[in-house]
């Protein structure tokens, strides 16, 4: 058992433990974290150090280092930025404004936040840091100041690259930073949708509507990390978060943080009355890997899922034509033996019997009184 592993033995009871990972598949699960917001104290960790490439979950120090340029008084949320060559060329998820249009600043953190959009990303980075290098610089600053001591960031979107590392760790450090430095935003983070003109564009977090109390935070994916999600929720004043890595499906990465979230309200008195480890002081895992791809695992067709689909499906088809030729040749089989029996039962007395006299004993006093 990974040193990791063993902590989150230590932090779950076994029956809490059991029903957490039983509902969210742990034997393929990639990294996971449940933690208090408030004090940072750690209920539960799995492979918590593992590097792992953010995707999207990036965009949540883009809108720390942009919520940190509106308390200097850099900008304003009505200050308007415009759409570079650079921001109108990235891939989606995007809004897709043409070179040279604006939006405030307002409208900005809304499609970051809320519609993950990669082309608003560089917008707010080249506004705020000059340049998108110059953002990426602070972006990784503000990493060294807040502990995120495993991350680096190459780009202010998420889309792939090979040194654009994190952990479940240094996500769960940032998510609580910026919920405690920046109060006054978290409006962005519970948003379900944004309109942009005429068009509503709607959030990729199922968690906001699905959740009792949920009320943040960022989802993000890329085929080589897979679903993953940071969520947040609070019930009877007390703000739980999840950090969920690597999930093959938005389903499965849904699912999992629900059953963290949920069983961590359940149960937190009994697990902060046995762990005092919060996520400054728990050890780094000494067996803590670098990051990898999980593409293979990946249910989406645009990581070449829609070749593995192909793939099931012959293998179904083939199964069951299979099946059905077996249960042919038994159904053929049984009708022979079906056809011998008959023959058999014409051929023999009858021998069934009804109110304790034989059929055939009856039968013979019928015969004979038609041949009179």
């Amino acid at each position: 058992m990974s040193q990791s592993r063993m902590l989150a033995a230590l932090i779950m009871t076994p029956l809490v433990l059991a029903g957490v990972l039983s509902a969210a598949r742990s034997a393929e699960a990639g990294p996971a974290l449940l933690f208090d917001a408030g004090n940072g104290n750690v209920l539960y960790a799995e492979d918590l150090d593992n590097q792992w490439h953010p995707a999207s979950l990036t965009k949540i120090m883009t809108a720390y280092v942009v919520f940190k340029a509106l308390k200097a008084g850099k900008i304003t949320l009505e200050t308007k930025i415009t759409c570079s060559e650079a921001a109108n060329l990235q891939p989606p998820s995007k809004v897709g404004l043409p070179v040279g249009a604006e939006m405030t600043v307002d409208l900005a953190l809304q499609s970051l936040i809320v519609k993950s959009a990669n082309d608003v990303a560089v917008m707010l980075a080249e506004a705020v840091g000059g340049s998108e290098a110059g953002f990426i610089t602070e972006m990784n600053d503000t990493a060294r100041r807040i502990g995120m001591s495993r991350t680096n960031f190459v780009n202010a979107n998420g889309l792939p690259a090979p040194d654009q590392v994190t952990t479940a760790r240094d996500l769960g450090k940032l998510a609580r930073a910026i919920s405690r430095d920046f109060p006054e935003y978290s409006h962005y983070w519970m948003a379900g949708d944004v309109r942009i003109g005429k068009i509503r564009l709607r959030s990729h977090n199922s968690l906001l509507k699905t959740f009792d109390g949920a009320d943040g935070m960022k989802t993000g994916f890329i085929c080589d990390s897979g679903f993953n999600v940071v969520a947040s929720a609070t019930r009877d004043g007390r703000r739980l978060m999840a950090v969920v890595l690597g999930e093959p499906t938005g389903h499965e990465r849904s699912l999992r943080a629900a059953s963290l979230l949920e069983h961590g309200f359940q149960n937190y008195d009994w697990k902060t009355l046995f762990n005092a480890s919060t996520l400054e002081t728990m050890p780094l895992a000494a067996d803590a890997k670098s990051v990898i791809t999980v593409r293979e695992t990946v249910l989406a067709w645009e990581c070449g899922a829609r070749r593995r689909g192909r793939a099931v499906a012959n293998a179904k088809r083939i199964k069951a034509k299979a099946a059905e030729i077996r249960a042919k040749a038994k159904a053929a089989k049984s009708g022979a033996n079906g056809e011998r029996a008959a023959k058999e039962a014409t051929s023999a007395p009858a021998t069934a019997t009804s109110g304790g006299v034989s059929a055939g004993a009856a039968a013979k006093p019928a015969a004979a009184s038609v041949a009179k």
